[in-house]
């Protein structure tokens, strides 16, 4: 699927620098701005840069320096606004809310998924059924049939081949039933928990609307980029942890041995292969 909305965060790797990024207000977008000539970016490739997202069919792109806003485009219909879906980069924002459910010790990442999801919630057997935990929905090692359907989360659809954690598929029925194990868990429905959890306190807005099988989050490319700010800063906000600064380590590692590629719901960079 072409990346319609991207937000790019640029920062030196020191953690002294990380942690003295400036966070735009919670009441307003009133976000600060630096100009890019200001830090040495060459404006001819910069418009080269605009040309080509243009060109690729990009409806938003943000650049971050610092925390700051250095680039914000929007192109044909969209605007700031307008919400738009966030696809398969929803999987990390999932992913930080289960993290934050085991932080209030609403969930463990070794639970059983039956505990959440109830008996039978695939077509394996009993036994099998229960070997699937929360931590193989995260890191896509559930072992269930991904050639069967990648979205359907039916039971009949659900057909385990392979021992949790000793196969790795990039398959979204697992990853849709997180949202069943929060609700779950929590008491609370999937929006209002990432409201109470990460909106309300960094001043993103936003919502999950049901698509099919899929829960799909909605958001404008600013609430995007204020979340890239939270994970840049390792689940810190302004002073506050919001997502457990370890768990936010750990979705930026690698999940297991098969595809390094991939940490916990969330794509890798730089590792010596790819699946």
């Amino acid at each position: 699927m072409k990346l319609l909305l991207t937000v790019i965060f640029i920062t030196k790797l020191s953690l002294a620098l990380t942690q003295s990024s400036y966070f735009p207000p919670i009441a307003n977008e009133d976000w600060e701005r630096v100009d890019p000539a200001s830090l040495g970016w060459s404006v001819e490739k910069l418009e080269e840069l605009k040309t080509y997202v243009e060109d690729n069919k990009t409806k938003a792109f943000i650049i971050l320096h610092k925390g700051k806003i250095v680039v914000e485009w929007y192109f044909a219909d969209h605007e700031r606004e307008k919400a738009w879906y966030w696809a398969s980069a929803g999987k990390t924002l999932t992913s930080a809310l289960v993290g934050i459910a085991e932080k209030q010790g609403l969930l463990s990442f070794e639970d059983s998924s039956s505990k959440y999801l109830g008996k039978g919630w695939t077509s394996c057997n009993a036994s099998s059924e229960n070997l699937i935990k929360i931590k193989h929905q995260l890191s896509m090692t559930s072992g269930l049939n991904d050639a069967k359907s990648s979205d359907c989360t039916e039971p009949a659809c659900l057909e385990c081949i392979a021992i949790p954690g000793e196969r790795w598929s990039y398959h979204n029925s697992p990853y849709t039933l997180l949202d069943g194990v929060i609700e779950r868990a929590s008491g609370d429905n999937l929006t209002t928990f990432f409201r109470k959890n990460i909106g309300q306190k960094i001043g993103m807005n936003g919502l999950y609307v049901k698509n099919g099988y899929n829960n799909v989050f909605y958001s404008t490319p600013l609430n995007m980029a204020r979340f890239g700010l939270l994970l840049l800063n390792e689940g810190q906000w302004s002073g506050s942890n919001i997502v457990p600064s370890d768990y936010v380590k750990a979705m930026h590692s690698s999940s297991q041995n098969i595809n390094p590629s991939y940490g916990l719901l969330t794509w890798l960079n730089g590792k010596e292969k790819f699946m």
